[in-house]
Formats: C-alpha cells, sequence, structure tokens
C-alpha cells in the first residue's frame, strides 16, 4: 500500500484523465465482504487541545494534509455483478464537507463519541474519513477536541494520525516530524518459544449484562504510564498484555467460566512515520496465546519474562498482514460477490477459533500534534478500535504526554456500560500489579 501518483486536478496538463484505480489490498477486501451495518467497522481518534480553532483555518489546512497524502481521497469504484476485485478509485478532491462544526451541547463529548461508533463515513464518497471539532463542556469552555472517525475497511489509525500530524502543521506552522522512536534495550527475539498449542478454541469473553439496542459502546481512561526498571527484559506494551490476559482471566472467573487458553491479537505496525508513511490499512496481526495455568497473577515477573518472549519473536516473524490464507481467499478468480459470500460463511464458521480479543498498542504517539498559538499540542489522544462478535471487546492504548490512555470498546450484546466500567477497574488493578513485579523481578 504505497502512494500512487494522483490523477491530475484539471486539465491543463492535457485532457483530464478517467480517476486512476487500484484494487483493494487483502486487508481491505476482506473488511468489506464482512461490513455489518448493526456493528460498524469504524476506527475512532479523540485528540484534546488545551485552546480554540479556527474553522476556515482548519479546513484549508486538513484540505491540504488531504492533497499531501492522496492515497486517503478515494472512494470504492462502481463495478459489473461480475467484476473480480473491489477497486478504489483516486478522486482529486474531496467529494463531501470532511471537517465538521457540530453545535455545542452539554453532553457534545459522548455524542461525538457515540457517533463515531455507529455513524462510518460511507466507502462511495472520498475521503472514507470526517474530521468532527467538538467544543469541550467540561473545560473552561476554551478547549477543543477533534474526533476522527474512519472506515476502517479503508485506513487505520496510525495511517489518518499521520495526516492530522500534517494538517496540524500546516495549520500552526509548527514543526510536526516524528520523534525518533524510544531506544529498547530487550534481549533478541528468541528463536524457539515455549507456547500453548493454537489448535484449542480459545476462551470468549463472559457475557456481563447485554444491552437491547445493537452496536459498539466504549468508555475512555487515563493512567499513569506503568514503570519498568531500565533494561528489563520486558516492555510496556507486554505490561499491557499481561494486563489485558489477567483483566479477562479475572472476569471470566467471575462470571463463572471454565478456563480456557487465551488468545490476544496484537496489531504489529513496521511502518515509517514520516510524510512518506504509506496510508491505508498497514498493520499485520499476530496472535499471542496463554494457557490457563499461566495466568497467574502471584508470579508476575515469570510471567512478563514470557510474555516478552513471545511478543519478540511473533514481532520477527515474517508474516502477511492476515496470514498466509487471506491472499487465496482474496484471489481474484471468480466474481467478488461469490466470495464475499465464501468468506462471510467461513468467517461465522471460524468464530470459535477467533481470538479471545484485540489488544492495539499505538505506543508513544510520535507527532508533537501542536496546532500553534491559539489552539496548542494536543495532552491526550484515545483510539478505538472496531469490537464486533465473536470478539466482543478491544482495548486500544496511546501515550501522550507522560500519560496512558486506554479506550475500552465493546459490543452491546455482549456487555453493558457498567460492566465497562469493571473491566476498567480490574485492567487498572492488574496494570499496577505490573509495576510492583517489575520492582521485585531481578
Amino acid at each position: 500500500m504505497t502512494t500512487l501518483d494522483h490523477p491530475a486536478r484539471d486539465g491543463t496538463d492535457g485532457p483530464v484523465k478517467p480517476p486512476a484505480r487500484i484494487p483493494f489490498p487483502v486487508v481491505d477486501e476482506v473488511a468489506r465482504h464482512c461490513l455489518q451495518e448493526e456493528e460498524p467497522e469504524t476506527v475512532h481518534i479523540e485528540v484534546h487541545l488545551p485552546g480554540r480553532l479556527d474553522p476556515d483555518r482548519l479546513r484549508r489546512a486538513f484540505t491540504g494534509a488531504l492533497h499531501r497524502h492522496p492515497r486517503i481521497l478515494m472512494r470504492e469504484a462502481r463495478r459489473p455483478w461480475y467484476g473480480r476485485r473491489y477497486e478504489w478509485e483516486l478522486t482529486p478532491d474531496a467529494d463531501v464537507e470532511v471537517v465538521l462544526f457540530p453545535p455545542p451541547d452539554r453532553d457534545a463529548l459522548k455524542h461525538a463519541r457515540d457517533r463515531a461508533l455507529q455513524d462510518a463515513p460511507p466507502l462511495s464518497a472520498s475521503p472514507p474519513i470526517r474530521l468532527e471539532v467538538v467544543r469541550d463542556p467540561e473545560s473552561d469552555d476554551t478547549a477543543t477536541v477533534l474526533f476522527v472517525t474512519i472506515n476502517h475497511t479503508a485506513l487505520d489509525g496510525p495511517a489518518c494520525l499521520r495526516v492530522l500530524a500534517t494538517a496540524a502543521e500546516l495549520y500552526g506552522g509548527k514543526d510536526n516530524s516524528p520523534a525518533a522512536p524510544p531506544t529498547r534495550t530487550t534481549a533478541e527475539a528468541p528463536g524457539v518459544i515455549d507456547a500453548p498449542s493454537s489448535w484449542a478454541p480459545p476462551a470468549r469473553v463472559a457475557h456481563g449484562a447485554p444491552e437491547p439496542s445493537p452496536g459498539n459502546g466504549m468508555l475512555v481512561a487515563e493512567f499513569g504510564v506503568p514503570r519498568r526498571p531500565k533494561g528489563s527484559p520486558y516492555t510496556v506494551n507486554d505490561q499491557l498484555m499481561v494486563a489485558t490476559a489477567l483483566m479477562i482471566t479475572h472476569w471470566n472467573r467471575e462470571h463463572g467460566a471454565r478456563p480456557r487458553p487465551l488468545r490476544i491479537t496484537m496489531p504489529v505496525d513496521d511502518r515509517t512515520r514520516d510524510t512518506d508513511m504509506p496510508i491505508g490499512n498497514g498493520t499485520r496481526l499476530v496472535e499471542v496465546p496463554f494457557a490457563p495455568e499461566e495466568l497467574d497473577a502471584s508470579d508476575m515477573a515469570a510471567l512478563l519474562r514470557r510474555t516478552a518472549d513471545r511478543t519478540r519473536a511473533l514481532k520477527a516473524l515474517p508474516r502477511p498482514q492476515l496470514g498466509h490464507g487471506a491472499a487465496l481467499l482474496t484471489a481474484p478468480v471468480v466474481p467478488v460477490a461469490w466470495r464475499a459470500a465464501f468468506t462471510r460463511g467461513l468467517r461465522r464458521a471460524a468464530g470459535p477459533w477467533t481470538s479471545t480479543t484485540l489488544l492495539s498498542n499505538i505506543g508513544r504517539i510520535p507527532y508533537a500534534l501542536d496546532f500553534g498559538e491559539g489552539a496548542g499540542r494536543a495532552h491526550a489522544v484515545w483510539f478505538s478500535a472496531p469490537a464486533r462478535m465473536p470478539r466482543g471487546l478491544t482495548v486500544t492504548t496511546a501515550s501522550t504526554a507522560g500519560r496512558l490512555h486506554v479506550a475500552f470498546r465493546w459490543s452491546r450484546t455482549l456487555l453493558s456500560h457498567g460492566d465497562g466500567s469493571h473491566l476498567r477497574d480490574l485492567f487498572e488493578h492488574y496494570l499496577h500489579a505490573t509495576e510492583h513485579a517489575t520492582e521485585s523481578a531481578p
């Protein structure tokens, strides 16, 4: 998914050519096959700024950012019923107004979050993203929150964050170049790791008190970035992974679920963060396994080291984004409508083998997201990933200004808001426990 030459925006260099088309990559096609109206595949990004933004100036800056990253200016191309591919049609400009300013109200943040979960930008209009600028009613009436909603069939969170960083630079004139990635002092990835078998169906998140309406619910929280001694054999990502696994184990035990192995999907993103960053769905998915007997909080140091061995090995393992089978599944040998029906049926059949949950750790936000004088620099950034069943729960984390921002997102057919609050408390408890383990670790 590389940035491609864009169609001419006017006829000054000759006749205007038809819009360029590119086939859907594997990740986009599988997501497109499995769209559901009741649980839209959206990614939500929430950026908190201390000051106010000028509407016209922001529109110009965001439009300029779209043109700096033209791969984002796309819509799904029409095709005949017998077409063998979905294709993206690149457009010279946006088809719709992307930057919106909803009227202020007392529950503006809640309503904006609800829209981010319920209303996916359509694939039929370019670009498949939406930016809402909301006045924060919880502040002194000067703070602003940016809500970016992405149709996940087309884009992922890190790619859209790159576009937002460009918009911030165009708006405020401040340098928003990515910071250097943190230096890692962990050991090399082990060649062979001891991991439980992946043949058994993994544990599911036990049902709580489901709500009658479909869709996703979400809760955001802010914690301190967990401490660990310098030179520890594990990273903050490993601490988050352990906290997630222990949270679900505790939740399932409380709800009488029989102990089963856990598998947690972890996106891995190898892209650069500069202006040449490929725009699209660029992460690959790996699954971190845990046997029931391993999830023992009384030996936290050993659990962290074991988790670190597995995550390092999985990150180092070359693998297609969705595994080797997905490329075969999306081969354009029959009409795409036939492949869509087959893929949906296969997904339903494979439901019991779907991982328990997804932990998406964006890590430290690499950009300042500084909009300059008046608007200021972002002091909190939340992401959330789709939480469709059978997983029904995702945990997405990022750190900004020395704080950890965590979004818990769930399917309402599985959990309620009260359940989400309890899961947040469990996560905080076990994340704090990993700090105590690091203090006693050798």
